[in-house]
């Protein structure tokens, strides 16, 4: 280490050290407070924010105007910290406890995004994926006309998509052990289930495939799916090469011609 790099090294411990704690004790009002802590919030100090909101969120009167906000800005900062848990909490008790805020509708669907970030992958357990999927319906029921509403919608088709994943995977885990009976029950349950999701799709084609395998060589099952595959997705390849052989015959039938006048 360079003498120069040592100097300047030392000067910014010093600043540091001469920079003044967050210290809630100094700020005598709860207006004060409030200040203090959205500055620290929007210099990204989010240690100071969560302690000086926290505070706030306990000390001030249930009819306090900036009690919302102080419960909103609270989860922004544990959201910062990635306190994912934490912040889908606070946004709760706000929309919970402000209902008629201008904030309640922005509180349940962040309160949403922050439970489903703690679902990581479709293959782990499902239960913050579902609390997201509650907190958007909630919204969507209390709040049909917020701005947000597209925004929600996406988010629970989303989350369908990965429930869907989930239960696919499973059956195709089945699938590929020729385990074909256990397997249909995972890709009827998707179908079932999620309907809207591309995993719907991909899960009448293994059904089909099972069907039609050597070991289990149910045709009609086979073709009953397919006429369902047909009619959703006439011109997919992936349906055509499973379903090959299987479509159903064109309608030769003559129509009796209408008697002259």
């Amino acid at each position: 280490m360079t003498h120069r790099y040592r100097v300047l090294l030392l000067l910014l411990v010093a600043s540091a050290a001469c920079r003044p704690a967050f210290k809630l004790r100094n700020y005598t009002t709860n207006e004060a407070l409030y200040k203090a802590s959205l500055e620290r919030l929007q210099k990204r100090k989010w240690s100071d924010a969560v302690a000086g909101f926290e505070k706030l969120t306990l000390d001030l009167p249930a009819r306090d105007t900036l009690l919302p906000t102080a419960y909103w800005h609270l989860a922004r900062a544990h959201t910062g910290l990635a306190e994912h848990l934490l912040a889908a909490q606070e946004y709760t008790k706000l929309a919970e406890n402000f209902a008629d805020d201008t904030l309640a509708d922005d509180a349940l669907f962040q309160s949403g995004r922050s439970y489903a970030r703690l679902w990581r992958r479709p293959s782990l357990d499902p239960q913050y994926g579902q609390l997201a999927q509650v907190q958007y319906r909630l919204m969507v029921t209390l709040y049909p006309d917020s701005p947000l509403r597209k925004n929600a919608d996406a988010e629970l088709l989303r989350l369908d998509e990965w429930f869907a994943t989930k239960d696919f995977d499973t059956g195709d885990g089945y699938y590929r052990r020729k385990a074909y009976d256990s397997a249909i029950i995972y890709f009827r349950d998707v179908v079932k289930n999620y309907p809207n999701t591309d995993r719907a799709r991909q899960a009448m084609i293994k059904m089909v495939q099972a069907y039609r395998s050597p070991v289990m060589n149910y045709r009609e099952d086979a073709r009953e799916v397919c006429a369902t595959l047909f009619t959703l997705y006439p011109t997919d390849p992936e349906v055509l090469k499973a379903c090959e052989g299987m479509k159903p015959a064109a309608d030769t039938t003559a129509v009796p011609a209408k008697p002259a006048p």
